[in-house]
């Protein structure tokens, strides 16, 4: 019925949101609509029965249908909140969600303090959560221009935050914070001597809300758990989306293959699984440098890997002995193993795969490292 009222908009009026209830009726009572009333009344009234018709289609599809990439992609949102502006002040900007479910993850994050959040505040506070949340382990993250600059696993969450901020101590000011447990006041205080702009968290004590409220613009988040299902990753393009599935390949370090002469020892088998997971949130090319399960240094979005391993390496100085690497594709050619060698760093794990992959492990041999090939790639653009 909605639908064919709205066909015939130029002589039927259709109203189907309650909050135009009002000016409708205003307008009737003052001489009627205009042409131009009705054809947006119609409009709202497609798009709600669109909207309708997806979830029908979502509710009815069989789990196989679901799991495909289906010939058409309907896609509903709401406005969740408007923003000030986008990613720069000359760009609009918004927050949408799905239609018919309830914001989870970031989107639907509740705000306890602060200034109002920005565009950019959302972008890397989403990244933020989802490199914690990829970690069962109480883990602190500090995120800055979407890349983990800091990343840190520990019992204690206080000694988690520590280690995290001192993986890049410039690059955290004005970061983002994310921690997969309930804040506590030791952590909270330690907190206290940085400016951050965000800080995610699942709960706080009340001890340590009042510690970082004393902040006045610090903007304090809950988050809830994540959604269950797959989600898909969207990007759009010119004339067009591109649509892929989440990169939530689960992976076991014990089937990894050792291919290099030296098996990595257990204390590096568990700093090659934490570099390796933590790789995977950094944009490629990337490489990580981690030690006693905390990121020492990291090398993020150049257009070549051996300047990745370069950065990390500056980054971390003297903290690379004895460190392990983590490359989220492979090393096609045996320069990045010379200077991760040259740095200190003793064991490695990359997927594997390219053409020259003996004359890499001839390399890591010659240097004395150890190497994995983990037969999976983490590509992040």
């Amino acid at each position: 019925m909605l639908r064919a009222a709205a066909k015939n908009f130029p002589s039927v009026a259709v109203v189907v949101d309650p909050e135009d209830y009002g000016w409708v009726a205003d307008k009737l009572a003052d001489g009627g609509l205009t042409t131009e009333d009705r054809r947006g009344l119609a409009a709202k009234a497609f798009r709600h029965v669109s909207e309708y018709d997806s979830a029908v289609t979502g509710y009815l599809s069989t789990p196989r249908e679901q799991e495909q990439l289906p010939d058409r992609l309907t896609i509903s949102l709401d406005k969740v909140s408007g923003l000030r502006y986008g990613e720069n002040p000359h760009q609009s900007g918004a927050l949408y969600a799905p239609v018919g479910v309830a914001p989870n993850g970031i989107a639907g994050a509740t705000q306890l303090h602060g200034r109002e959040l920005s565009y950019n505040n959302l972008m890397d506070a989403d990244a933020a959560w989802r490199t914690v949340s990829d970690f069962a382990e109480p883990t602190v993250a500090v995120v800055k221009h979407n890349n983990p600059c800091g990343l840190a696993t520990r019992e204690v969450i206080a000694e988690a935050y520590e280690l995290a901020y001192e993986g890049d101590t410039v690059s955290a000011f004005g970061g983002i914070v994310a921690i997969n447990r309930t804040v506590d006041a030791k952590t909270a205080q330690a907190m206290d001597a940085i400016f951050y702009e965000v800080v995610i968290a699942p709960g706080y004590d009340d001890d340590a809300l009042a510690i970082l409220q004393r902040k006045r613009n610090l903007r304090i988040l809950t988050v809830g758990s994540e959604p269950s299902g797959k989600a898909l990753d969207l990007r759009p393009i010119s004339g067009g989306m591109l649509v892929q599935g989440a990169d939530d390949i689960e992976e076991n370090p014990t089937e990894w293959k050792t291919v290099t002469e030296r098996e990595p020892s257990a204390t590096e088998r568990q700093d090659l699984a934490f570099a390796w997971k933590a790789a995977k949130h950094i944009k490629s090319n990337a490489i990580v440098f981690a030690k006693d399960r905390a990121l020492v240094g990291m090398g993020a979005g150049q257009p070549n890997r051996v300047v990745s391993v370069h950065l990390s390496q500056r980054i971390a100085g003297d903290r690379a002995k004895g460190a392990v690497l983590a490359s989220d594709a492979f090393f096609p050619f045996p320069d990045n193993i010379e200077l991760a060698a040259e740095a200190g760093i003793t064991a490695i794990a990359q997927p594997g795969g390219s053409v020259r992959d003996e004359e890499v492990i001839a390399a890591a041999d010659k240097a004395g490292l150890a190497m994995v090939f983990t037969g999976v790639r983490h590509f992040r653009h």
